[in-house]
């Protein structure tokens, strides 16, 4: 693993920090002339942190920061990750810029963690056995799936009061954490969620932002889709059968 950033000391404290992890390997300082030499690529510059209540007001700032790293990539082969928000966008013009939009996603899990632990709260059982995910914008149009809900691997069916009340939870999250003005983000449930996805594969599904093309009836817009991830990036893309008000709601983006 190489840490890049135009701190030095910055670099210093994470490679210090993270290699006291053997599971992640060596890891060292790095800079652009390595870049040959790494498969994927995950991007988390981003302006510093303001006690805003959208993702949106970060978008001209990190798009100019995420543009300076995507004109460095020109003629390299390897898998971009987005964590930088606002995510969709942000993958959507790295993606053009890539020109193949499989190599570029972004990481969108929070949101159906969210919702699990939500359900988790409302059905009284530990987040852990519920399997529920999140589609669409990774912000306040974010579409919960209450159709594909399943406990222990079962489907479970949730009453319109638990509907609402869980999706309450994930839409009014980022709201409630920023209203703590702490000028931090959700890196911790961010990075272990990042290692999970990076780790992903043989045909397991994962949800990612993704630059659509007709999916889901969305067409030149990044948005969060089920897939499945191998070393080049996405395999497959998901179509499932979603309720009609599920789709409905994606279809508004």
């Amino acid at each position: 693993m190489r840490v890049i950033d135009r701190r030095p000391a910055k670099v210093a404290s994470h490679v210090m920090d993270l290699e006291l992890v053997p599971s992640l390997g060596r890891v060292v300082a790095g800079d652009w002339d390595d870049l040959g030499d790494v498969d994927v690529l995950v991007i988390c510059a981003a302006t510093a942190l303001t006690a805003s209540t959208s993702r949106a007001v970060y978008l001209a700032a990190n798009a100019e920061i995420v543009d300076a790293i995507a004109a460095r990539l020109g003629g390299w082969d390897g898998v971009v990750v987005m964590v930088t928000n606002p995510v969709d966008p942000l993958v959507a013009r790295v993606a053009r810029a890539l020109g193949d939009r499989r190599r570029v996603l972004g990481y969108t899990f929070n949101d159906s963690l969210r919702l699990r632990l939500a359900i988790g709260h409302t059905l009284g059982v530990a987040a852990d056995r519920v399997e529920a995910w999140v589609l669409g914008e990774h912000g306040d149009r974010a579409v919960p799936i209450f159709s594909r809900v399943r406990v222990d691997g079962e489907p479970v069916t949730l009453d319109p009061a638990q509907r609402s009340a869980a999706a309450d939870f994930v839409h009014g999250w980022y709201r409630r954490h920023v209203a703590l003005d702490s000028s931090r983000s959700s890196t911790w449930t961010s990075g272990a969620g990042l290692a999970r996805m990076l780790a992903a594969g043989d045909g397991e599904p994962w949800v990612a932002s993704l630059l659509l093309e007709g999916e889901y009836g969305l067409d030149g817009v990044a948005a969060g889709v089920p897939v499945t991830l191998g070393p080049g990036g996405v395999e497959q893309i998901l179509e499932w059968e979603l309720a009609p008000d599920e789709l409905a709601a994606l279809n508004l983006l």
